[in-house]
């Protein structure tokens, strides 16, 4: 490790290291909203401290540590006759400098049904949201051109939207919204909405590149990578466009090549890109199972996660129920290397769909959602192998967000 990393290091691990884990309400059950947990320098420890009970299916969060800001969805439809529930929405809390503690700001509604990812521009104070849309279908009798009768089929709109923030971290107003088009097979091979999850468009991730100039997003309805130039507006730059039933869900940048790692959900791979930074355009360098050749059955992966030293890539499968990791190459080729064994899904809809690394690289925490547990494991950084640390319980966790407060005087 460098000096410099090595002087980064110890100001993090002086830091009171706080993880916010956004849960989901289920029925029956007393969860959902954002439980805040103290968690110690070497991972430890989790001790839960305090929480607010909204948003209630807070499945995404992102922090802009110059705002002192945390900002999560609200992942629901929103009823459209209300106000029987919450509308499909995006939340602002401030973050308490001294515990973490969170105090409501305001929302704003996200239109489009499920948002689902959140990513923020802090030069810009932009936060961009991906908004998958419900798999749910609208059946309207229709007459045919030859005067007979037939019924056509109606899909919620997939989003992908740009928020203006102040500079006091509220939520502004809405700059810009693209409606994404299309559908891919249908029906396809996965399980998901009984065999329609790409019958309509589904945007999954919208990701700033680290060049802060782009906004990538996945759309695993129509098998496409969209890349769109920010500015006051989300301008289209290109499109990557696999085959059918690939179902590219989240993208992750490495820092130091810049290089994107993407997982395949429908197909169950990792894929690793150039990205060229001067057109926005995408470049594919390998595809790999995210399984072990072992592994027979359905497997669709979830999350992905690059270390910050590099070098290793990480995704969650659900199937295989595991978090496996991957050395990648000076070219960019891909090597599953092992995996730990999580709790078993009890569907791709309900399985541990999220990971994050405190900011050191020392250890990752894993919202183990089916066993109701957040689970802590050292990372070994020579061969990238976990190794089970501890765990705690919260109820179905999806998502995990890692704040360093900065030390008091």
């Amino acid at each position: 490790m460098s000096e410099s990393a090595m002087t980064e290091s110890k100001t993090q691990s002086s830091a009171r290291l706080v993880a916010y884990v956004g849960c989901y309400a289920t029925d029956g059950r007393e969860s959902g909203g954002i439980h805040v947990f103290d968690v110690s320098a070497d991972g430890r420890s989790l001790t839960e401290t305090s929480g607010v009970t909204e948003p209630q299916q807070a499945g995404y969060l992102v922090y802009s540590p110059s705002l002192g800001a945390l900002y999560a969805v609200d992942e629901r439809k929103t009823d459209g006759r209300g106000p029987v529930g919450p509308a499909a929405s995006v939340h602002a809390f401030s973050v308490s400098p001294t515990d973490g503690r969170l105090t409501w700001l305001n929302s704003h509604l996200a239109p489009g049904p499920m948002p689902t990812y959140l990513s923020m521009d802090e030069t810009r104070r932009i936060l961009v949201t991906a908004n998958h849309g419900d798999f749910a279908h609208v059946e309207r009798v229709v007459q045919l051109p030859n005067g007979g009768w037939g019924t056509e089929y109606v899909y919620d709109d997939s989003t992908v939207i740009m928020f203006g923030i102040a500079a006091d971290g509220l939520i502004e107003r809405i700059q810009d919204i693209k409606v994404l088009p299309g559908h891919g097979k249908d029906p396809n091979g996965s399980p998901q909405a009984g065999g329609h999850a790409q019958s309509s468009a589904h945007a999954h991730c919208a990701v700033v590149d680290p060049s802060g100039q782009f906004v990538l997003v996945c759309d695993k309805g129509t098998d496409r990578i969209y890349v769109y130039r920010m500015s006051d507006a989300l301008e289209q730059v290109s499109i990557y466009q696999f085959e059918d039933e690939i179902g590219p869900r989240h993208v992750a940048f490495e820092a130091s090549t810049g290089r994107a790692f993407v997982t395949c959900e429908f197909s169950s791979e990792l894929a690793s890109f150039d990205f060229d930074t001067a057109t926005g355009r995408l470049r594919l360098l390998d595809r790999v199972s995210t399984v072990d050749e072992k592994h027979a059955g359905l497997n669709e992966p979830a999350d992905v996660r690059v270390h910050p030293d590099g070098g290793f890539v990480y995704v969650n499968n659900r199937g295989e129920d595991s978090v496996a990791w991957f050395a990648v190459g000076k070219n960019g080729e891909l090597d599953r290397r092992g995996h730990v064994s999580i709790s078993k899904s009890i569907h791709p809809g309900l399985a541990a769909r999220s990971f994050a690394f405190d900011p050191t690289g020392n250890f990752v925490l894993v919202a183990d959602r089916p066993a109701n547990l957040v689970k802590s494991y050292a990372v070994d950084r020579s061969n990238g192998s976990l190794h089970l640390l501890t765990e705690a319980s919260v109820g179905d966790p999806a998502f995990i967000e890692f704040v360093a407060l900065a030390p008091s005087e």
